[in-house]
Formats: structure tokens, sequence, C-alpha cells
């Protein structure tokens, strides 16, 4: 019981760290970071939809559910928003180069160039007439990952720098 226990306290603390880390917790099915995380998210969402309908068969028991709602677990995740899945991408993009200088025609990922180049012009335009489409949650985020805000000569400096 003592190893089931510590499992089950575990993976009831991986959401509340992702949370902490991405500011949400919108786990989906295919996390790239973290693959087991959301396999358990989508075995969560499954067991909560049998618990919804009766099934004496769902794992899922109230406890769960509260922790789960406390953080802002979000139960239908059936894909994930474009700009987080953007997001997700550049910090693999991060993870493999060490910066955020995606140059604008990456070849293994061409929108990603032109959604930097995006989120930059966003907080530009936010800087300068104070108000834009571009969030302060995801202004945090991008910085949580080293987002450079101001490229000079991009195109050479994006180029050179892979």
């Amino acid at each position: 019981m003592g190893v089931l226990q510590n499992s089950r306290e575990k993976s009831n603390e991986e959401p509340v760290s992702f949370v902490q880390e991405f500011g949400h917790a919108r786990v989906t099915d295919k996390f790239p970071q973290n693959p087991s995380l959301g396999t358990w998210a989508n075995t969560q969402r499954q067991s909560y939809k049998r618990y919804l309908k009766g099934a004496s068969s769902s794992k899922m028991i109230e406890d769960r559910i509260q922790l789960l709602n406390k953080v802002g677990f979000e139960w239908e995740c059936r894909h994930i928003q474009p700009w987080e899945r953007s997001y997700e991408e550049l910090v693999k993009f991060v993870e493999e180069f060490g910066h955020t200088r995606v140059p604008a025609k990456f070849p293994q990922n061409l929108p990603l160039g032109n959604w930097v180049r995006k989120q930059r012009s966003k907080y530009k335009k936010l800087q300068k007439e104070g108000s834009s489409s571009i969030t302060e949650n995801q202004i945090e985020l991008l910085n949580k990952i080293g987002f450079e805000w101001k490229i000079y000569c991009s195109n050479s400096v994006e180029s050179s720098t892979l």
C-alpha cells in the first residue's frame, strides 16, 4: 500500500508543478516535456467522464477531483490553443538551441519563426500604444524561457546562431 500511496501523491503533485511552471493547467495528452504527465492527464479526463456518467469502474474519487479543480485542471482539453502550442514548440527550440532567436525560415518548423516575430511585434505595440493582443501571462511565460524581445540585424543574427 505504501508504494501505491507514494505513486498517487507523486501524480497529484505533478499538475501543481505544471501550473507553477506554465501558468495554466491545460496538460495535453501529448505533452512533449513530460509524456507520462500527458498520459496521466488523459487518464484523469477519461476517468472523470466515466465518473460523471456514474460508472462503477471509474477510479476517480472526490478528493482527486477537488485537488485538480483547485489547480484549475481543464477537464475538456481536446486540443491545445494555437498560442500554447507554439509556445511549447518554442520551449523545445530553446531546449535544443539554447536561445529564442528562431530564424524566420526555420526549416524544421516554418510557422514558428513567424509566430516568434509576431510575439515581438505584439509586445512592441503594447510598449508603444499601451494595448495589444499579447497578455501579461504570455509575456511572463516568454520571459521565463529567456525570450529576447529585441533582435538586432534579425536575419543575420537569427540565421547565424543555429
